[in-house]
């Protein structure tokens, strides 16, 4: 048979191609635009839209699934949490996918149960916290502080009820520095009335000791025996006895004026920070009223370290550092001074010893002073200056002079206490200084 059309047909009979027959599974061709098509030439297939790139959906590590004929849409490949994990050769066809999809026309793998949601603690609100924390307790975490703003001296994180502003009161925690801060406040604010209360009632015992000292100490040299042996001088134990008696003496003596100022000074400190008047008659108008009873347990403690002394140097001294705090105790408290200031020692053992050890310092410094001014002395008039008037004087004078020099270690002293034994109040609960002022009376 023959190919050809027959005669005086018009259709046209496109040829069947040599070859392989056609995939009856491939997809047909594109059609031509029929504006393109005429006489004019063969048909031009009109540009279309460009490809889509595959990798525009791009998210996580791997690269996307691009789109399939005939198949669904896919989702993008996970992000992998950690290696690849070839597929289960015996996961049916239709089930979940490990990776993370699911394969069309399967369920969705089972999801994790919902964590059990627990009651939230008493006075803590619901929520994550907020800027400034409301709600939460104020009581500090051991080692942590809450986000206070501190001022000037104070430390972020403290107990309910304490002042962070507070002239007089360190908060717990706040350290060594605001300690400083406060005492140089104290300092600032009442020396126009602390110099001159230190002047009256400490100098003036000094220098009646000191004086005391230059006159009754016992002059005899140490003799030598007929054999060689040293022999002490005549009369010295009544010398000796009548010195140390006399300077016991006028140290009772002068206890009460020495307490009246501790008393009067402590009163100027505690009001001051509190923002009341503290004139100087009303200071020392209120020392007296308490200089009796102060002085009475001054000699207690007195005697207490004297006996510890006399054991051994070092238990004196421990019973001189636990002891220290009787005065403040006494004059805000007024009750059992030795059994409190034994207990703020040992209950904060290292913060007390610290600001004790600080004042103890001050103390050491003057000591060290009028071993210099002595030993001036010595060296100007002899070892004997009462012997000649003009040496007398000279010897007199310059111990007056240490006595003077050593005013500012005891307003250093003062204020160092008042300040320690506020700071362990605050340890204890929330106090404040006019709390304090109001406490003295």
């Amino acid at each position: 048979m023959s190919d050809l059309p027959p005669p005086g047909s018009t259709e046209p009979v496109s040829p069947t191609p040599s070859g392989s027959p056609a995939d009856p599974t491939a997809p047909p061709p594109p059609a031509t635009d029929p504006a393109s098509s005429g006489s004019a030439g063969p048909s031009v297939p009109a540009p279309g839209p460009a490809p889509a790139d595959p990798w525009a959906d791009q998210t996580g590590y791997g690269p996307s699934i691009p789109q399939q004929p005939g198949y669904d849409a896919q989702p993008a490949h996970p992000n992998p949490s950690g290696p690849a994990t070839p597929a289960d050769p015996a996961t049916p066809p239709g089930g979940g996918d490990p990776a993370g999809w699911t394969a069309p026309g399967a369920a969705p793998p089972p999801s994790y149960p919902t964590p059990p949601s627990y009651p939230t603690p008493p006075g803590y609100p619901a929520g994550p916290p907020q800027a400034g924390w409301p709600g939460y307790p104020a009581h500090p975490m051991p080692g942590a502080a809450y986000p206070v703003a501190a001022g000037p001296g104070a430390y972020a994180g403290w107990f309910p009820g304490i002042d962070p502003q507070d002239p007089l009161v360190n908060p717990p925690h706040a350290g060594i520095g605001p300690w400083f801060a406060r005492c140089w406040g104290a300092l600032r604010r009442g020396w126009r009335q602390l110099l001159p209360i230190v002047l009256l009632t400490q100098v003036p015992p000094a220098m009646v000791i000191g004086v005391l000292t230059l006159v009754l100490s016992p002059d005899g040299q140490m003799a030598t025996a007929p054999d060689g042996s040293p022999v002490l001088p005549e009369d010295f134990w009544a010398q000796t006895l009548g010195f140390y008696g006399a300077i016991l003496f006028a140290g009772l003596i002068f206890g009460a004026l020495q307490a009246m100022g501790w008393a009067a000074g402590t009163w100027v400190i505690a009001r001051q920070a509190a923002g009341q008047p503290a004139g100087l008659g009303a200071a020392f108008r209120y020392g007296l009223s308490r200089a009796l009873g102060l002085w009475g347990w001054t000699i207690v403690v007195s005697l207490l370290v004297t006996l510890g002394a006399c054991f051994c140097l070092l238990p004196g001294l421990y019973a001189a550092l636990a002891l220290a705090l009787f005065g403040p105790v006494y004059l805000f408290e007024r009750r059992d001074p030795v059994g409190r200031s034994w207990r703020m020692f040992h209950s904060r053992f290292g913060m007390v010893l610290g600001r004790v050890a600080l004042v103890v310092a001050a103390l050491v410094v003057s000591t060290l002073l009028d071993v210099v001014l002595s030993g001036i002395s010595g060296a100007l008039f002899g070892l004997e200056p009462m012997g000649a008037v003009g040496t007398a004087i000279g010897a007199v004078t310059l111990t007056v002079l240490s006595a003077v020099v050593a005013a500012p270690t005891y307003l250093a002293q003062q204020v160092g206490l008042v300040v320690t034994y506020a700071e362990q109040r605050a340890q204890e609960g929330p106090v404040t200084a006019a709390g304090l002022a109001a406490e003295l009376g």
